[in-house]
């Protein structure tokens, strides 16, 4: 694949970096640039800042549900200039994930109630997915759901949900039918209203002491069974359609190329002994980086007719790779000094905090589906091991 854009999606970029320049706030890109979060109020506004923008927010969204109706090429240009810049991505829980799954096997209803209001970030959706022995294992989630008429009992656990303190709604696996011949046969897909009696949410502090995952009870939870996507017992179905969804926008290449960025600057300082090997280890990560743009873009071209491509799992894995390697290489060219200082003192080379960056970025091996996972279905499904 040819990766000289055309003279019409060159300008298209400049259209992203100049209306990012303009409309983005001082304070929320320094602190993009730290690698340090930013409230839910300055992510609320800056979506809505893109939705208002001809549907901005939702890049892969097509026209008639409030999208842009960008081409795959478009979409990726336009994540690229986000993360470079930097400046915030749009809520991947609503637009990247939700959203589509929504638009693929949603009821008319379903999407008329729920799409605008993804959109605008008027709902801040969370994902119910993993229990404490049901992470990398997906298809062994035991939070039960019994109908009952025209509603669903729901009683489980969920564990590691990202933002749920921040959420309206939740969209959820639960298991319909316990004794189901294949597990992944008994699952439903339900949304559910994190406001509902007997839902609870409990905080989990991780090692850097931020509040960004939690622990969610439910305990007799009623769900009406219009809240049910699809038919009953296929959730597995759209769950596979969303996570590959995910994984065709976890790669975050831009966010890659800001650390090798970063780098090369640090590496132009570094002793004369040392300078020309980090050089020659950058150019290597750069080479790497332009074979997975070439991915990418054949994945999101393919998303709506393939839309469980298990290449979305190489964008996955290698994009995960890729990023801590530039983060790790980044750290060791700046030195041990980087661990030093504390969050509130560090004084950020390059607007990066390196040391931030380096211990987040360990994460990022499980959120999204854990590395051995991936190979795993790379091995099974794309060479057929």
């Amino acid at each position: 694949m040819d990766l000289s854009f055309s003279p019409s999606e060159r300008a298209f970029r400049e259209e992203v970096r100049g209306f990012i320049a303009e409309r983005l706030a001082p304070d929320v890109r320094a602190k993009l640039e730290a690698l340090r979060p930013i409230s839910k109020a300055e992510l609320v506004d800056w979506q809505r800042t893109l939705n208002a923008n001809g549907g901005w927010a939702t890049p892969s969204w097509p026209k008639e549900w409030g999208g842009p109706g960008w081409s795959a090429v478009e979409r990726y240009i336009f994540l690229d200039e986000l993360h470079q810049a930097p400046a915030p991505e749009p809520l991947s829980f609503n637009v990247a994930m939700l959203g589509p799954t929504l638009i693929a096997f949603g009821t008319d209803a379903q999407k008329s109630r729920f799409l605008p209001r993804i959109a605008n970030l008027d709902d801040w959706w969370c994902q119910g997915f993993s229990e404490p022995e049901a992470g990398s294992d997906l298809a062994a989630v035991r939070t039960t759901a019994r109908r009952e008429g025209d509603r669903y009992i729901v009683s489980g656990q969920k564990m590691w949900q990202g933002m749920g303190h921040y959420a309206d709604w939740m969209f959820t696996l639960v298991r319909t039918d316990p004794g189901a011949a294949k597990k992944q046969a008994g699952i439903s897909f339900l949304l559910i209203d994190m406001k509902s009696p007997g839902l609870s949410v409990t905080p989990i502090r991780t090692i850097d002491g931020r509040h960004e995952v939690n622990s969610v009870f439910l305990d007799d939870v009623e769900v009406p069974v219009e809240n049910r996507l699809g038919e009953e017992n296929q959730g597995w179905t759209y769950a596979k359609f969303l996570l590959s969804a995910e994984r065709s926008n976890i790669a975050r290449i831009g966010l890659t190329k800001r650390f090798v960025r970063a780098a090369k600057r640090a590496a132009h300082e570094a002793p004369a002994a040392a300078r020309h090997r980090f050089l020659d280890k950058l150019a290597a990560l750069e080479a790497e980086i332009q074979s997975l743009e070439v991915t990418q873009l054949r994945v999101l071209a393919e998303h709506g007719r393939n839309a469980t491509d298990p290449r979305a799992s190489i964008l996955k894995l290698k994009g995960t790779e890729l990023r801590q390697r530039a983060s790790e290489l980044l750290t060791h060219i700046l030195g041990p000094s980087v661990y030093e200082a504390v969050p509130e003192e560090v004084d950020a080379f390059e607007g990066i905090d390196a040391a931030s960056a380096h211990f987040t970025l360990r994460a990022a091996s499980i959120y999204g589906g854990a590395s051995e996972v991936q190979k795993n279905i790379i091995a099974k499904t794309i060479l057929g091991l």
